[in-house]
């Protein structure tokens, strides 16, 4: 039999669906071409925001219509988080947990001896365990993301994930370390380091990020090393201090900031204030040179009044973003924000995103054009609709070049000759 995944959501989802693939094909599966097309249909879900939420019911509903006899099974965050699981996911076959990936083909193999619906999700407890799986490869990529970290304690008003992640767990040393290296001797220069709060990690250790950096550094083969999104409050001098040592350290902050407006970052519960957030930016560009802070910025939150739209709006213009995901508040269910009065109506939500939108997308210019003239190492990755290849620096700048040789996976100097909208294009240096 054959199986397909079908993947929502964050790095850290990216990083599980290759675990259920690692297992999947253990077992003697096969991986199917045609994806709608396979005998067993595993959609691993993100529950973030009510939207996500749509368009993992929206995938099932269409799936069940076009395969109607294969095997669907629903894991991820998604079920996690619901309560009334039989019920809400009546057109699945097998509703797994977050926690019980493990089991994956397990149950599959129990579901086509019976028949009968499979539901096996755990609520997470305070002494629930990091998850004991590692990877070693990843299908078609040049750097390979590692999940350090799971679970969340900060219960912002917005979010479910504390729910559907339970608390604060991190991968311990020696487990890290080895993983890398297997990464690195399948040929990986560049890791990224992931988690649902990567800021977290080590709590539950005694340990810091800076530790899992360093370490992560230390690996022969590793030529890069990144961290993905962020906790602004958690890089605070004495971090940035240790992670400005390491040579092979990506100077790319992905700082989450959801808005510019401290009244609503209160309401959010967010831990920081715009004034707090603007100087660790600032810590870091003094710090690192040539660094890139990108971010998340929310619109239209519960009670956000057009003074605090055009707080955030200008705190985005003065921070200038490299690069920033706009998205509208969406009510999630089952978090304290959804149920709050003075909800924004969709139609502001979408004016403002507009504006957000405009200001990002300057400061993403402004940020590309800085970048003219620089001399930079680039990761080339594949090949664009035009034959160019394309692939980023060490700040995550995409850069473009023209070369009739084979660039997959090379890290090669560039220098950076002009930039257009989302992408700079450039020369290779050849030595």
């Amino acid at each position: 039999m054959n199986f397909s995944i079908f993947n929502f959501g964050c790095k850290v989802n990216q990083y599980e669906s290759q675990i259920m693939t690692d297992l999947m094909i253990e077992r003697g599966y096969e991986q199917s071409v045609e994806k709608e097309e396979a005998d067993i249909l595993i959609i691993n879900s993100c529950t973030v925001t009510a939207v996500a939420d749509n368009k993992v019911m929206k995938l099932i509903r269409h799936l069940r219509r076009k395969n109607e006899n294969a095997v669907i099974v629903l894991t991820g965050c998604m079920p996690q988080a619901y309560p009334n699981l039989k019920e809400e996911f009546e057109q699945v076959d097998i509703v797994l947990g977050n926690a019980m990936r493990k089991e994956l083909p397990d149950e599959i193999e129990k579901f086509l001896n019976t028949r009968e619906q499979i539901i096996n999700v755990h609520k997470y407890t305070k002494n629930s365990d990091f998850e004991s799986c590692s990877v070693s490869k990843f299908e078609e990529r040049t750097r390979a993301f590692i999940k350090i970290e799971d679970g969340c304690n900060r219960y912002c008003t917005y979010c479910i994930i504390p729910y559907a992640r339970g608390p604060v767990r991190s991968k311990p040393m020696e487990v890290l370390k080895k993983e890398i290296k297997n990464l690195a001797a399948h040929g990986y220069k560049e890791i990224v380091l992931v988690g649902i709060n990567l800021s977290a990690y080590g709590q539950d250790l005694g340990l810091h990020l800076c530790d899992a950096a360093e370490c992560a550094c230390s690996v022969e083969g590793i030529e890069r090393v990144r961290l993905g999104s962020l906790e602004p409050e958690r890089m605070d001098k004495e971090s940035i201090e240790r992670l400005s040592k390491l040579e092979k350290f990506c100077p790319q902050f992905h700082l989450s900031l959801q808005s510019g407006s401290d009244a609503t970052l209160k309401r959010m519960n967010r831990h920081y204030t715009s004034d707090e957030y603007y100087r660790i930016a600032e810590d870091l560009r003094a710090v690192f040179d040539n660094c890139s802070i990108t971010t998340d910025i929310m619109v239209g939150f519960v009670g956000e009044t057009e003074e605090e739209f055009n707080e955030s709006l200008n705190f985005a213009k003065k921070v200038s973003f490299a690069k920033a995901h706009v998205f509208p508040y969406s009510q999630r269910k089952g978090t304290i924000a959804a149920k709050a009065p003075d909800q924004i109506d969709n139609s502001t939500k979408s004016q403002r995103s507009r504006k957000m939108i405009e200001v990002v997308n300057e400061t993403r210019k402004e940020f590309l054009k800085s970048q003219v003239g620089r001399v930079e190492k680039v990761l080339f990755e594949q090949t664009d609709k035009n034959g160019l290849w394309e692939g980023y620096t060490k700040n995550y700048t995409p850069v473009k070049v023209a070369s009739e040789k084979e660039l997959n996976g090379e890290i090669l100097e560039v220098k950076i000759t002009s930039a257009a909208d989302d992408y700079c294009l450039g020369e290779l240096i050849w030595k």
